[in-house]
Order: C-alpha cells, then structure tokens, then sequence
C-alpha cells in the first residue's frame, strides 16, 4: 500500500473501543483517528474528542460512515450481533477490517465475512489480542521450533470464580449468542488452536449450563446480577476432536465454584515436551536422563525494559495490524483461522442441545 498514514474509523464506541482499540492506535504515527460512530452520539462525540484528529467526523449510522472514501480501516467494536453485518459492509465499501472477537454471532455469519475478505480482496483480522503477550509470544516460538514435539493434547483455560459482566449487553442471548464460551472461551480457545497449528476439527462434543442466573450473588466482582436478564449459559465445557487425534478440553465459565481460576490460558502436551500458562509459563520435558521444568524470564534484559518503557498485547496488536496493511502482508490473526473457533464453539452449543457429537465432514 502506498500511503505512510491511515485513516482509521471506529464503529462502536464503547468499554473494548475505550479500553483497548483507541488507546492503542492513537498511539501509532502510521494512524489517524478520523471517524467515530455509536448509536450514542454522545460517546462518539466524545471519543472523538479524546481520540480523533481535530476534523474528526462523528456519526451514529455507520452506513453513512462508509461513504466516506478517504477511510481505509475501520474497527469493529460493536456486540457480537452485528460484527458480520458492519464488517462485510464496510469490506464491500473498500476498508480493512478489524473486527472484535468473536469474529461473528454464528459460524455462517463469520464464513460469509472470509468469504467477503477474499471476494474484495481487503483484509480482514478478528481481535484475539491474548496472542501478542510476551508468555504467548514466547510459547509459539517453542511449539514452532518443535520442542514440544507432536501436540496431541490441550486444555483451553477460561474460568473465573464470581465475575459475571453485568453492563452492557453480556447476559443477552440474541446481542451476543451466548455467554462465558462466546465470550472468554473464546479468547483461550484461540490461543490453543494458534500453538497447536492446527485447524482440521472432526468432532465436538459439549455441555452447557444454566445453573446460577436465579441466584442472588453480592460477591460477584461486578456487582449482583438481574436475574431477568440472564439468558445466557454460567458455564460450558467441550472436547474437541482434531483430524489427526488430537484431543482438546475447553473449559470456561464466568462463576464456577472453584479455587482453580484462569482465564486466557492454554496448556498443551505433546511427544517431546510440555508447557502451560498456569503459574507464568512453565515448560517441561526430559534432559540428560532426567525430568525438568523451566520458567522463561520473560520481559527482563531489554533496552525498553530498562528504560521503564513496556508495549502492551493490545499495542502489540494494534501496531502489528497496521504493519501488514501497509506492508501488504497476512495479518497475524488470519480470519481462516478466527472461522474455526467460530464453529467449534457453535458446535459445543448445538452439541449441548442435542446430546450427540458434532461431525466436520
């Protein structure tokens, strides 16, 4: 791509576009924040002011948004509902994609946003921050350079003990298509699948629960939820079957009774070697006869690190999506990639509802 500067757009302005993708991107000298959209024209207006150039244009239809040809990226940052319907229209209308996990709703929503991707030749990437952190990053390189030998088991980790989000629209089955799995298992799941490097499923089998809405709870972290409004699973759990026999565990859930919290992780076995996120990144194996483990340093030694100065996963991310557009290289998060973890959790849902496995081909 020939231009030095991008000008960007958000869609959807509020908690992840405030937390995560603006803060990041204003950052970047290669970016200029030109357009916000909400339907609350109040929090674009006011992203706007916080983050835009001082031309920046605020909308609350992000259809008239898309008319404005000097955009070339927007960030989708709006409830699962509507990542497929703005992502695809905005592709159809020139612009690269970062769209939020999960990358859609439903499995057939996110095939028809590869399927745009490639039809319109723009980029499309799915924001899996959790694979830029140091640990993740460091974890890659091992399964890359095969220590770890065959990865033929995994555990994809999303359990929290009391921390049912109760803003926005989290609890609502038709804004967001489900809870805990669609929400965080997604995230652990994700970083499973991208160290194994394996994306060939045959089946799934799962359970989901819908224990805990009709409790009153004054210990969650977010504060107590409203019972009416909890349509969607506390918990789900599945078991994923590869094509070459591998085995994956996914666990997630925002209030299981358990001391053993972790969310975002994955540990993975394989012939050689183990590792796993559980308490820092550990790896494991056998040398010299005997039996060992180790925990990388990780983040120390570095001019940054000296200097006080640290890039966070969600800079990372940010930097490293607009590097492969203007570079004109794949992103990091590949949407064949973000599509599989679509259908596996779709497939945990349907297997939930029917009691029987789901099969791939």
């Amino acid at each position: 791509m020939s231009k030095s500067v991008l000008n960007v757009a958000i869609i959807g302005c509020g908690g992840i576009a405030n937390a995560k993708q603006m803060p990041s991107l204003v950052k970047l000298d290669t970016v200029e924040l030109v357009a916000f959209c909400d339907l609350i024209e109040e929090r674009a207006q006011q992203a706007a002011g916080d983050f835009g150039i001082g031309a920046a244009q605020v909308y609350t239809d992000y259809q008239e948004l898309l008319k404005d040809a000097s955009i070339d990226v927007v960030h989708v940052c709006t409830p699962n509902k509507s990542h497929a319907e703005i992502s695809i229209a905005s592709m159809k209308a020139g612009k690269h994609v970062m769209c939020e996990k999960p990358m859609a709703k439903t499995a057939e929503e996110a095939r028809e946003m590869v399927e745009t991707a490639k039809e319109t030749g723009r980029k499309l990437s799915i924001g899996y921050n959790n694979r830029f952190r140091t640990d993740s990053m460091y974890m890659k390189d091992v399964c890359e350079s095969g220590e770890l030998g065959e990865i033929y088991f995994a555990k994809a980790h999303a359990v929290r003990r009391r921390a049912v989000p109760t803003w926005g629209v989290f609890l609502n089955e038709d804004e967001q298509g489900g809870g805990p799995l669609i929400d965080i298992g997604t995230h652990a799941l994700d970083l499973t699948l991208w160290m194994m490097d394996n994306y060939e499923v045959k089946s799934v089998m799962g359970n989901v629960h819908y224990k805990l809405a009709d409790q009153e709870s004054q210990a969650n972290a977010f504060g107590p939820w409203d019972a009416k409004e909890f349509n969607v699973e506390d918990s789900a759990f599945g078991m994923i079957t590869m094509k070459n026999g591998a085995t994956i565990l996914l666990e997630s859930s925002w209030a299981l009774n358990t001391l053993d919290e972790d969310e975002a992780k994955t540990t993975l076995s394989g012939t050689l070697g183990g590792a796993d996120m559980r308490d820092g990144l550990r790896i494991n194996g056998e040398k010299h006869g005997k039996l060992h483990t180790i925990k990388p340093e990780l983040g120390a030694g570095g001019v940054a690190f000296f200097d006080g100065e640290t890039e966070s996963d969600s800079d990372k991310e940010a930097s490293l999506w607009i590097e492969s557009i203007l570079n004109d290289e794949e992103p990091v998060v590949q949407p064949e990639q973000a599509l599989v973890v679509s259908e596996i959790l779709e497939a945990i849902y349907q297997s939930a509802k029917t009691g029987k496995a789901i099969y791939f081909d």
